[in-house]
């Protein structure tokens, strides 16, 4: 065996490095060369092209977003692609790290073309005699998403070049940036790495964990062939070459970069958000040009109820479903809407949106036949009714439990949802009166054109949708006036959505008496105004509650209408209903009492208020006398009170009535401004300017009512 020199061996191995540097200088000199000769001939093609259209880059999916621009719920493009609006502050800056350090580390130098890496690239390929490292820039990317080309041979790479050279003259370095993160492919139909961070991840890329970057700076190089759910060990060594590259260039620590390494790779797609879906649709279908869509929604809220439902529905019959409504009581923005337990469950008709769905309300209607009778001057909380079997016609209506309370105040009647009572009430007012009034307050009650309305509206014989019954009770919040459910955050304030629904005091009244209302079993009493509701034949629960803040309404049923047996309002909505404000967080707070509120007990109340109807003999003289009117000052009369001239001392307001049955007794906001007698004049004392509603109310139970200013 020949042995070999160390000392001859030396100057071989240093000629083999010469030779070597000397073939890279002159590979350097060419590529160089080669570099200076393909810009020229880039100029001369650039010339020839026509321009970049950018329209892909504009192309993004349909958005609608909460108010505070977290994502309800996206929609694919036309093409079936998920590319969501990102842009560079929305993505983590340890993702831009790594995208720069493994793609384009000059990125800020260049103009679209790096020389550098070019020359780079050609050297690593004649040293190893392949293709080392390439030398396409995040521009030079983003022209080939822009104008995705077939080929990949030399003259698709020039022309490449010239449109990275075009969009670095165009375009901000930012702009170029931004739109790499909406275009860059993932697998399958995601692109962008916002769609990527929720389809591997479930998260936005605000707040990516290390080997999370990691994966989405790898996959884009080769989409398919990487993808987690198809080739999780491919996508893995990828990510690790990102963390391995970014170690060696400093971007990394060596411990994060090993415990980058050891995270495991997400194995399947996640669902993409899907909150508010009903609502999503409706207002994407209102403005199907626009891509972006900001409501008035609370995540947290919405997806909090969301939550609720599902649990509550995996207790239920297979077809029975539930929707949840809540509104802001001051600006009337929908905060939350919970069309079913389950978009995607087609047993219980989960696309359907419940919200808007036309259902009778039963005994939910009730707090407004008696804030109507409290306005008008008909009744009180404390005014004394009677709870008897009675019969119009031939409708005998009867209570819930089959059973008769005797004589009843007002507030126990409608605590307990006492049937009898309440048609008493709307006899008194007129039902038509009823109607008209939640129609004029944006209620939208539903009723048959062909046939006379009648008592049976205010026991539920009328269909209303659960955002407009949600609008009803949020206008006794705000103290008698309703406005228009806010969906938007766009949506102009305007003046003209606030409808009178009745005055403040009786909204007061109402919402005081409901606060007493029993609540389910397990909740607190006396904290939260609520009302319930069933329909004729149980198919429809109903819970409203409200305070001085929020409206929740629930309902509860079966989206066919059919019956379910034992579907009560206090047993099936309720409980959902305080469930659903606890896990809102916020405490009850009641609605302070409004200037003309009369507390009294039932005795001390004015004669004419301490029965809803009293007894006087009818002559043949009282049969003729004229109906009760108020002769002045009329309705909607402006009066000057002087008060330029008597700040202190304002002149008092003379009333003047005519027709009706003596004696009679006037009130000013519900509160008597005197004792009943027999004249039909009678003066009262203003504290100053405003608004108030003047009544009258004669021996026999009849009323008259007009609305004034003050001036």
């Amino acid at each position: 065996m020949t042995s070999v020199d160390p000392a001859a061996e030396t100057p071989r191995r240093e000629t083999r490095r010469s030779r070597l540097a000397l073939h890279l200088y002159v590979a350097a000199v060419v590529g160089l060369m080669g570099v200076a000769a393909g810009l020229s001939a880039i100029h001369g093609e650039a010339s020839r092209l026509p321009p970049l259209d950018p329209a892909l880059a504009e192309v993004r999916s349909t958005v609608v977003l909460d108010r505070d621009g977290r994502l309800l719920r996206p929609f694919l493009t036309e093409d079936g692609r998920w590319r969501l609006p990102v842009g560079v502050d929305d993505v983590d800056p340890r993702f831009l790290d790594l995208l720069f350090a493994h793609e384009d580390a000059r990125f800020f130098a260049h103009g679209g073309v790096d020389p550098r890496a070019v020359v780079r690239a050609a050297l690593q390929g004649i040293a190893h005699g392949r293709i080392v490292s390439g030398a396409s820039t995040l521009t030079m990317q983003v022209a080939r998403l822009l104008e995705p080309r077939e080929t990949r041979d030399l003259a698709a790479k020039r022309r490449q070049v010239v449109r990275a050279l075009e969009l670095e003259r165009r375009w901000s370095k930012r702009e170029i940036l931004g739109s790499y993160l909406s275009l860059a492919p993932y697998g399958g139909n995601l692109e962008g790495v916002r769609a990527a961070s929720l389809a591997w991840f479930g998260k936005e890329p605000k707040r990516l964990s290390t080997a999370e970057a990691a994966l989405l700076v790898a996959l884009p190089q080769s989409p398919e062939t990487r993808r987690p759910d198809r080739f999780p060990e491919a996508a893995r060594r990828a990510r690790d070459r990102v963390i391995a590259r970014a170690a060696a260039a400093g971007v990394l620590a060596a411990d994060d970069a090993e415990r980058a390494r050891r995270e495991p790779v997400p194995r399947e797609r996640r669902p993409f958000p899907a909150f508010a879906p009903h609502l999503a649709e409706t207002l994407v279908g209102e403005r199907p040009q626009a891509r972006l869509h900001r409501t008035t929604v609370d995540l947290r809220i919405q997806s909090t109820l969301e939550h609720l439902l599902r649990e509550r529905a995996e207790m239920w019959p297979q077809k029975q479903s539930a929707a949840i409504v809540v509104l802001d009581n001051r600006s009337g923005e929908l905060l939350a809407s919970v069309g079913g337990p389950d978009y995607f469950d087609a047993a219980r008709a989960g696309a359907v949106d419940l919200t808007d769905a036309v259902r009778s309300p039963g005994s939910a209607l009730k707090p407004f036949v008696y804030a109507l009778a409290f306005e008008n001057g008909l009744a009180h909380p404390e005014t004394i009714l009677e709870d008897r079997p009675a019969r119009w016609g031939g409708w005998a209506p009867e209570n819930f439990d089959q059973g008769f309370q005797g004589t009843v105040t007002a507030r126990h009647a409608l605590q307990q949802s006492l049937n009898l009572p309440a048609v008493q009430m709307l006899e008194a007012i007129g039902p038509q009166a009823l109607v008209s009034r939640l129609k004029n307050a944006g209620g939208r009650p539903v009723m048959d054109e062909r046939s006379p309305v009648g008592l049976a509206v205010g026991l539920g014989g009328v269909g209303i949708r659960l955002e407009d019954l949600a609008r009803l009770y949020a206008g006794l919040a705000r103290g008698g006036e309703t406005r228009a459910v806010v969906r938007r955050l766009d949506e102009p304030d305007r003046a003209d959505d606030r409808r009178r629904l009745t005055d403040p005091v009786a909204a007061w009244y109402v919402s005081d008496i409901l606060r007493g209302a029993p609540p389910p079993q397990n909740a607190l009493a006396g904290r939260l105004a609520h009302k319930t509701g069933t329909s004729y034949g149980h198919r429809d629960a109903w819970a409203v509650g409200f305070d001085r803040r929020l409206t929740v309404a629930v309902w509860v049923g079966r989206p066919d209408g059919a019956p379910v047996p034992g579907l009560v309002g206090r047993l099936a909505a309720a409980p959902i209903l305080f469930d659903a404000w606890q896990r809102i967080g916020f405490d009850p707070e009641p609605i302070p009492p409004p200037r003309g509120v009369l507390k009294a007990t039932s005795a001390s109340l004015p004669p004419p208020l301490r029965h809803l109807r009293r007894d006087v003999p009818k002559t043949i003289a009282a049969t003729l006398k004229p109906p009760l009117e108020i002769t002045f000052p009329p309705d909607g009369a402006r009066l000057d009170l002087g008060l330029a001239a008597r700040i202190d001392d304002p002149g008092p307001v003379k009333f003047r009535a005519h027709g009706g049955v003596p004696p009679f007794v006037w009130l000013v906001d519900g509160r008597p401004v005197a004792e009943a007698d027999g004249r039909r004049e009678s003066l009262w004392q203003p504290a100053g300017p405003g608004f108030a509603r003047v009544s009258v109310i004669d021996a026999t139970g009849a009323s008259a009512s007009v609305r004034i200013r003050l001036e």
